[in-house]
C-alpha cells in the first residue's frame, strides 16, 4: 500500500526526529482498515485543516498568532487609518469571531443524546459550565459581540483597566464577571496587547477570584506585552491576529493600528 509517512520520511534522508503532525495523521490512517479512497481523503482533510491553524510562536511558547487568509485580509483593513467608525466596529467583530474557531478548538465534550425528526441519535455538546467572556474595558467591548455570535450562552463579565498616562501602568476601577468561576473557561478580550501591564492585571484578577482555565484574545499583540504576560502567567495561552514590531515611546504598538478604544467610539 502506498505510505505517506515513508514518502515524507524519505525527505528526512534518515535523520531521527519526532514525527510530524503530517506523519502521525498518516500512520493513523494507515493503522486504521479502509480503502485507497478513505486514506487520501482523510490525509486531504488533515492537511488542509494544518494550513489554516495557528502555531504557537518561536519566540514566544504562550502566543499562538492566528494567520488565516481572512484574518489577515479584515485586519489590514482595520489597520488603515482611513477606515470609518462604522466599518471598525464591523471588522473587530468579524476578526474576533474568526478568532473564536481557532480557540475554541480544543474545548472538552460531552456526549448527548437529541431525537431527530426521523430517529434518536448521539451528538455532543461542550462539556462544564458556560463559557465567559471578559473584555477590558473599554476597548475589549468591540470583541464580545462577535464572539456572542458564535457562542450566544455564553455569559459576560467586565473588567475596568485604564492605563495612567504618564506611568504606562494599570490602574483598576471595576470587577465583575459570572459565579462558578473554579468550573468555567475564561476568555479576556482587549484588541491591543501593548505593554501587557493590562492583561497582566486582568488575569491576576481573575485568578484571585478563583479561575482556572484562562485564555487571552488580542487583535494586535506587542513583543513587549508578550513577554511580560509570559513571564506572570505562563500558564496562559495568548491568541492574536498578529504580532507588531514593537512599542513606540508612548506605549503605542508600531505599525499598530492607533487607540482601538478612540477608533471603536469615535472619541479622541
Amino acid at each position: 500500500m502506498w505510505s505517506a509517512s515513508a514518502s515524507v520520511g524519505a525527505q528526512n534522508d534518515g535523520a531521527a526526529q519526532a514525527p510530524s503532525s503530517f506523519q502521525v495523521r498518516a500512520r493513523k490512517i494507515e493503522d486504521r482498515p479502509g480503502d485507497a479512497k478513505y486514506i487520501l481523503e482523510s490525509l486531504a482533510l488533515g492537511t488542509s485543516a494544518r494550513s489554516f491553524s495557528g502555531m504557537p510562536h518561536p519566540e514566544f511558547p504562550n502566543l499562538t498568532v492566528l494567520d488565516h487568509p481572512l484574518i489577515r485580509h479584515k485586519l489590514t483593513i482595520l489597520r488603515d487609518k482611513n477606515t470609518t467608525t462604522r466599518d471598525f466596529k464591523q471588522l473587530v467583530n468579524e476578526i474576533a469571531t474568526l478568532m473564536a474557531y481557532e480557540v475554541t478548538k480544543d474545548l472538552p465534550v460531552e456526549p448527548v443524546d437529541v431525537d431527530t425528526p426521523l430517529e434518536r441519535m448521539r451528538g455532543v455538546r461542550v462539556a462544564g459550565k458556560k463559557l465567559a467572556l471578559v473584555p477590558i474595558l473599554r476597548a475589549g467591548l468591540g470583541m464580545v459581540e462577535g464572539i456572542a455570535q458564535l457562542i450566544p450562552s455564553a455569559r459576560v463579565g467586565h473588567i475596568g483597566i485604564y492605563r495612567e498616562h504618564d506611568t504606562l501602568e494599570p490602574v483598576d476601577y471595576y470587577f465583575k464577571i459570572p459565579s462558578g468561576e473554579e468550573a468555567r473557561d475564561f476568555f479576556v478580550l482587549d484588541p491591543m496587547l501593548a505593554t501587557g501591564g493590562s492583561a497582566v492585571d486582568a488575569v491576576g484578577a481573575l485568578k484571585h477570584a478563583g479561575a482556572q482555565r484562562i485564555r487571552f484574545l488580542s487583535l494586535v499583540a506587542a513583543p513587549e506585552g508578550v513577554r511580560r504576560m509570559l513571564d506572570a502567567h505562563p500558564d496562559v495561552p495568548i491568541f492574536a491576529a498578529a504580532l507588531d514590531r514593537e512599542l513606540d515611546a508612548n506605549g503605542y504598538i508600531l505599525p499598530g493600528l492607533g487607540d482601538a478604544g478612540d477608533r471603536l467610539f469615535g472619541t479622541r
